[in-house]
């Protein structure tokens, strides 16, 4: 595990500060803040308003509200800043008592091509902390826009449906960015391993399972799983495979693959364990296994199984099901509708971003090679 910094003597609690825009959050960002959390004690996030991004950086996916909604669910998040200014200052650090800075090591600008961080890097209260291949918000409106399958998992379980393109996820090939390009993301026991908290129910724990695709985790899958939680003291989430939410989705759905998905669920904090391809219809036995005590699902449309059958039927005799309506009117289907109604303004938003990361990479380029002329 990173170590903690700034320690010292009479064991003083430590507390990171964390700031961004957090749209559309996804496992990227989660793995970010749990990487700053290990540095201290107390993890501090702030958040910019709509009206902040859109002046630096282009139009949120989603509004200030729902981001702070998000953030919060994240499990290492201990307090949520609102309104977060864009530019980190000494000052905002000072606010919050909090110790030092960290984001991940891409870059974040002004309109005007300032870093956002110039002032705590200077004072010497930053740290960076490694960025997630293989998926960044820009890579998420990239896929909505382009609507391509290459996000799709290929392997002995999935559809293969994107014979005719050489990476397996992805969006834009053109794009040459090596902080928002092309890269594909390589699940590994690692990762699932410092997502998950890795504890078993106790004995007495009254055990809830729910199952869905839970694609672009977003606010509405927050609310369901915080009101399903509530049902019980243990929160069991199966995941459809990638060709199964296709079934009952269609078009180019799930836009996130099985893997990218079980991060970001393992993510929030009213999750307790995730079973990775869980079957469509609940079982006896899958229910006996995981000593399920209530079985739960939204208000959405159930399709029937390749029986034609109920595929909660089983816990629905059993007198073990629960409807639950999350009152959020929230779905996958709407932020893909968001990106298309908006598409030009996210296209301009993507191709300024990238046009501003070769500049600075040229930059950096430049000042190595005159370094390197110096040595």
């Amino acid at each position: 595990m990173t170590e903690k910094l700034f320690q010292n003597d009479d064991h003083r609690e430590i507390r990171v500060w964390c700031d961004g825009c957090y749209d559309m959050v996804h496992f990227g960002h989660a793995n970010s803040l749990r990487q700053a959390k290990a540095l201290g004690d107390k993890l501090i996030v702030g958040i910019h308003t709509d009206e902040e991004i859109t002046k630096h950086k282009g139009p949120p996916v989603f509004t200030e509200q729902e981001r702070y909604k998000m953030v919060r669910g994240i499990k290492w998040v201990d307090e949520v800043v609102e309104a977060a200014p864009y530019v980190t200052t000494l000052e905002t650090l000072d606010k919050y008592n909090c110790d030092f800075c960290c984001h991940g090591d891409d870059i974040t600008m002004t309109a005007d091509g300032v870093d956002t961080y110039h002032l705590v890097k200077e004072a010497g209260r930053y740290k960076e902390v490694q960025r997630t291949a293989g998926v960044s918000t820009t890579d998420l409106v990239g896929r909505m826009l382009l609507l391509t399958r290459q996000h799709f998992r290929q392997g002995k379980y999935e559809y293969d449906v994107a014979k005719e393109h050489s990476s397996s996820m992805g969006t834009d090939s053109s794009a040459r960015s090596p902080w928002t390009g092309c890269s594909q993301f390589l699940p590994t026991t690692q990762k699932i391993i410092q997502f998950s908290d890795g504890k078993p129910p106790k004995p007495d724990d009254k055990i809830v399972y729910t199952a869905g695709a839970f694609d672009l985790f977003h606010v509405g899958h927050l609310d369901f799983l915080e009101k399903t939680r509530s049902l019980g003291d243990y929160l069991i989430v199966g995941l459809h495979t990638d060709p199964v939410v296709n079934q009952y989705k269609g078009s180019n759905f799930p836009i996130m693959n099985l893997h990218e998905r079980v991060l970001s669920v393992l993510a929030c904090k009213y999750v307790s364990e995730v079973v990775i391809g869980a079957p469509y219809t609940v079982t006896k036995d899958l229910m006996d296994h995981f000593k399920v005590d209530v079985v739960v699902h939204g208000k959405t449309f159930v399709m029937p199984d390749v029986s034609n059958e109920d595929p909660y039927r089983v816990p629905k005799a059993l007198g073990k099901f629960i409807t639950v309506d999350s009152e959020n009117d929230m779905t996958t289907e709407k932020i893909v509708e968001r990106i298309i109604r908006n598409r030009l303004e996210f296209e301009a938003r993507n191709i300024s971003k990238e046009k501003k990361e070769m500049e600075l990479l040229r930059t950096l380029k430049q000042k190595e090679q005159q370094q390197a002329v110096i040595v």
